[in-house]
């Protein structure tokens, strides 16, 4: 064996336990290293892939498997278990500033971020997304195809249950009312904005920067009758115009395509949209860490290549403190974590009993990746590599009924009890 093939060896045997899943490898040529009986297998057309072994780049070997460099044998629990022990290190603390120049990492980080989020260039990255094909992800998803956190009430509902859950448990949040205006911020296929308007009589308008979504929640809209409240369009959020702002605001899954640089234009804006004592409820993807704007490991890397570009990862402590920065005051903020993490497992159970008809679709790369994203991100929120808040704000009105200035007055009842009831 070589220098770096022994040392593969020594990382495979660190991983055998008797109650947790090995891996083994198979090198070209067909010799084996690794356990015979291991439940993971990786077919190596090179070598190369073994320095991403030993040095724990999952990220790596995950753009090994979707290049072809390796096959992958082993159904995707035990997979990704062994992905998650392979990493050496913390991948919440990549790229974290330290020292004396951490203001300048920061004011490189920041310039980055400007010239990743321009609107032309989220337009490109969101097709990039979003519109792989809608049969693509019809695969997979609920039949309202809600792409994003579902939210598991009770420990028996299913995913389709829980994605209705979700949409009402935003719903009431907000204190939706009929005649209400309404704005969706990336409504995606159209479930929020279609849930708000037939159960709860809003004035919808969602925006995406989708132009298949666009196309299919117009169908959707005119199939159902709604056109005369509901409308969907393709716009970018910096676009929307502000003389008749909005009751209700929602945007989910929409703020980690923003960026750090441009979170207070972002809050701003929506501020802007938003009538004095209107409600905002912002559902996003965040960093476990405090400082880390993606994962490491290669993970980041990783996604940013084949999955979600311009993703950027900013911790719940810095959303708060820019949304207040920018005239919103946080009301109430829940950590739905463990509800991504199932939900996730749910899209990779889908896919994976769906891979024939979804390598017809897009092709087998496309579902190379996806593949070990939804797994390896269903890992990644149950180690707390990444998180996923609810935070309800409101824009301040000022006044109260009788027109006195008393402060920062909204609907908003300060306390959880009109939700539940």
């Amino acid at each position: 064996m070589s220098t770096l093939e022994l040392l593969v060896a020594q990382r495979l045997g660190n991983l055998v336990a008797a109650d947790r899943p090995a891996l083994a490898l198979v090198l070209p040529g067909g010799r084996r290293i690794g356990p015979a009986d291991a439940p993971v297998t990786l077919r190596l057309a090179s070598l190369a892939p073994l320095a991403h072994v030993a040095a724990g780049q999952v990220g790596r070997l995950a753009e090994d498997y979707v290049e072809g460099r390796i096959d992958i044998e082993g159904a995707m629990r035990p997979v990704i278990d062994v992905a998650a022990r392979l990493v050496r290190e913390d991948p919440t603390r990549a790229g974290e500033p330290l020292g004396p120049l951490a203001w300048w990492h920061e004011l490189m980080q920041r310039g980055r971020s400007m010239k990743r989020h321009r609107a032309e260039a989220d337009a490109r990255q969101v097709q990039f997304h979003y519109d792989v094909s809608d049969e693509f992800y019809a695969l997979w998803l609920d039949p309202m195809r809600v792409y994003s956190c579902a939210y598991f009430r009770r420990p028996d509902l299913s995913l389709v249950q829980a994605q209705e859950a979700k949409l009402e448990h935003i719903c009431r949040k907000l204190m939706l009312r009929a005649g209400e205006r309404f704005l969706d911020i990336g409504a995606g296929w159209g479930g929020l904005l279609l849930w708000a308007a037939e159960h709860h009589g809003v004035r919808g308008t969602g925006i995406t920067l989708s132009k298949n979504q666009h196309a299919h929640v117009n169908r959707l809209i005119d199939e159902r009758g709604l056109s005369d409240r509901v409308q969907m369009r393709l716009l970018d959020y910096r676009d929307l115009p502000e003389d008749e702002p909005f009751d209700k605001i929602a945007s989910v899954g929409m703020f980690e395509h923003v960026g750090r640089a441009n979170l207070p234009r972002y809050f701003d804006k929506i501020r802007r949209l938003l009538k004095p004592g209107g409600l905002l409820l912002n559902h996003g993807i965040t960093a476990g860490g405090t400082r880390n704007t993606q994962l490491g490991a290669g993970i980041g890397d990783f996604i940013e290549r084949y999955v979600f570009p311009g993703g950027e990862l900013l911790h719940v402590s810095h959303v708060l403190q820019v949304m207040a920065e920018m005239g919103l005051e946080g009301l109430d903020t829940e950590n739905l974590r463990p509800h991504y993490a199932r939900t996730l497992w749910g899209w990779s159970d889908g896919l994976e009993a769906r891979l024939d008809r979804a390598r017809e679709i897009t092709g087998d790369k496309v579902v190379r990746a996806y593949r070990l994203y939804l797994a390896g991100s269903a890992m990644s929120f149950e180690r707390g590599w990444l998180s996923l808040h609810q935070t309800l704000a409101a824009r301040p009105s000022g006044q109260v009924d009788d027109g006195s200035l008393r402060g920062a007055q909204s609907a908003y009842p300060f306390n959880r009890e009109y939700i539940y009831r």
